[in-house]
């Protein structure tokens, strides 16, 4: 199969890439150098040439409290950019992934979210990502909305990251112990999205580490983990606090934690429990 990832130098994009070239797919990986996805005129001519089977659309807006105030910036990359490679995309005929995030929700469920709840984004982030999810349902007639949460992996900065280096460097750390959500492994999640694209099981799926756990409790994990797993000496004491000691620009979800209906009823493999997938990274350091 001939696949085309967008983002492709970001923290998923690059194991997006290396997985499916390592399963056989022919691969061709843009990153912004390469396709500005808000330059429809370059994406039809590039997408044409390479005329994929399948687009995986990593690239997006992610700066969460930015786009309280780039209101423009993050509508024109999640959406504009998102229909362009829509419409790209049908007219070669190809299937697209479009990666979104839990931030769709309002985060306030007292259960865990299913792929056909409401959604009720309260960010810019989160409403310029369900832009693009209605971009991507009503402008290809081949696609995948993949949500994920608490993304992290081997490339870029992520929680998993700055936890380790900040337990080895302050004496005290405090995390939010007032919203929980579902860690996911970079890997695990391009896994899952190489038997996706396989599929005609078209939809809206949730694709995130299973389990769940507060910010605080994912921490308490990272730690314990570089410890015992990496051999870090930790100096960092961990002390749990709420959501409102840490104001920010954009709200924050309290409940990320989705769940995998999509995944289960389409008989796809589900992910590895969070706290496997943090050991697995941990040893893949």
């Amino acid at each position: 199969m001939k696949v085309l990832v967008t983002g492709a130098g970001g923290q998923l994009g690059t194991d997006v890439v290396e997985l499916f070239r390592n399963s056989g797919h022919e691969v061709l990986g843009c990153d912004r150098n390469k396709l500005n996805i808000t330059d429809q005129a370059q994406c039809n001519q590039v997408i044409e040439i390479f005329h994929p089977d399948a687009i995986i659309h990593c690239a997006a807006y992610t700066a969460v409290d930015a786009a309280e105030t780039d209101v423009d910036g993050a509508y024109l990359i999640n959406a504009t950019g998102t229909r362009n490679i829509a419409v790209a995309a049908e007219k070669v005929g190809a299937k697209l992934v479009y990666i979104s995030t839990d931030y769709v929700f309002n985060g306030t469920s007292t259960t865990a979210y299913r792929e056909y709840d409401n959604t009720d984004p309260q960010s810019v982030y989160g409403q310029s990502k369900r832009a693009g999810e209605i971009l991507a349902q009503t402008l290809n007639s081949r696609y995948f909305i993949v949500r994920t949460s608490w993304v992290y992996g081997a490339h870029g900065n992520n929680f998993v990251k700055t936890m380790l280096r900040l337990g080895q460097e302050k004496p005290e750390l405090q995390v939010v112990n007032d919203q929980k959500g579902s860690p996911t492994y970079t890997v695990h999640l391009a896994k899952f999205l190489i038997e996706l694209v396989d599929t005609e099981s078209y939809g809206i799926y949730h694709a995130s580490g299973t389990g769940e756990c507060t910010w605080y409790e994912f921490t308490q994990a990272i730690l314990k983990e570089a410890e015992e797993t990496l051999a870090l000496k930790v100096t960092a004491k961990l002390v749990p606090c709420g959501t409102d000691q840490f104001p920010r620009p954009a709200p924050r979800p309290t409940n990320s934690v989705m769940d995998h209906v999509s995944i289960r009823t389409n008989g796809l493999s589900d992910f590895p429990h969070w706290k496997d997938a943090l050991r697995e990274f941990m040893l893949n350091q």
